[in-house]
């Protein structure tokens, strides 16, 4: 029996709901204790603090709400803060976009349409057609909740045989935290699953009531500790551009420039590409990747 069949099924034990409240209570503090007072042009008030980062007096004050008011936020009530309100805490904390985006959505959630999150992601028949005509270049789709769903015979070769691999755990959080040869394949490990848990967090402060990404994070804080401590620090950010390094098995080091591509079609989903440099050893190893084909995806073994 495959050693995938054994694995308990998370979603009846973490399939509810993540806790709105909880997300938006801890995102607050969590980029209020990362704020010294010399940061933002305040008095230290001495020496001895009893609390890491500003106070929540500071930050009040900073942006301009009473205490009171910015302590229920903190709390977790956000039920009628205005944009205005979201707007000064965030300049307040130094936010970047997507930590105010983030902000906004816990804060402030759109209405949950519950078709829509239970639906399977499709990618369009043009997109499909479109990634087979990019025969030199490795791309894929990537939906939500780091879900792969469509990939070129590039992609495979560069990352694996996605197809041999059951559609349920074809999903970038479970392949770098849950399988070995991954951690292989990506020099910098950390960073990418740093770049995961990240998009992971913004998923979530988008959609907080969605019961899959619910399991998924469920799943992955069980089996996986640098998981748990990364998804702890509430760090959320969007990477559009780039450079990865690898090491595949077959060509060895490799150093490629990704771009991701969000989709403006309304299905939250994204073309990554990679590519290389003119002229530089990568592309030379991607041609032999090319010319090995459906060869070189069984260098990377699936778990």
């Amino acid at each position: 029996m495959d050693s995938r069949d054994e694995q308990p099924d998370m979603t009846a034990t973490t399939g509810r709901a993540l806790d709105r409240r909880a997300e938006l209570s801890e995102f607050l503090r969590s980029r209020r204790a990362r704020l010294k007072p010399e940061d933002v042009g305040l008095s230290g008030f001495g020496r001895h603090r009893r609390v890491p980062g500003l106070r929540r007096e500071e930050l009040a004050q900073l942006a301009g709400v009473s205490v009171a008011y910015y302590t229920r936020l903190e709390q977790g009530n956000g039920r009628n803060v205005s944009a205005e309100v979201l707007d000064a805490i965030a300049r307040a904390l130094r936010l970047t976009d997507a930590e105010h985006a983030h902000l906004t959505h816990l804060a402030k959630p759109k209405a949950l349409k519950k078709k829509q999150v239970a639906r399977q992601q499709q990618v369009r028949p043009a997109l499909r057609q479109l990634l087979q005509t990019m025969e030199s270049v490795p791309a894929y789709v990537v939906g939500r909740r780091a879900e792969i769903l469509a990939w070129n015979r590039m992609a495979a070769a560069l990352f694996g045989d996605w197809g041999e691999v059951p559609a349920a755990e074809r999903n970038w959080a479970r392949l770098v935290f849950l399988r070995p040869e991954y951690r292989e394949l990506f020099v910098d490990w950390e960073q990418k699953a740093i770049d995961i848990v990240c998009a992971l967090r913004m998923d979530a402060g988008c959609h907080p009531d969605d019961p899959k990404l619910s399991a998924l994070v469920g799943e992955l804080s069980v089996k996986s500790e640098e998981f748990r401590r990364l998804w702890a620090t509430h760090d959320v950010k969007e990477k559009s551009h780039g450079v990865k390094h690898l090491h595949h098995p077959l060509v060895g080091d490799l150093a490629l420039h990704f771009e991701s591509f969000r989709l403006t079609d309304g299905s939250e989903q994204s073309l990554v590409t990679y590519h290389a440099e003119p002229g530089s050893p990568t592309a030379e190893s991607l041609r032999l990747l090319a010319s090995w084909g459906t060869d070189a995806t069984r260098a990377v073994p699936s778990a």
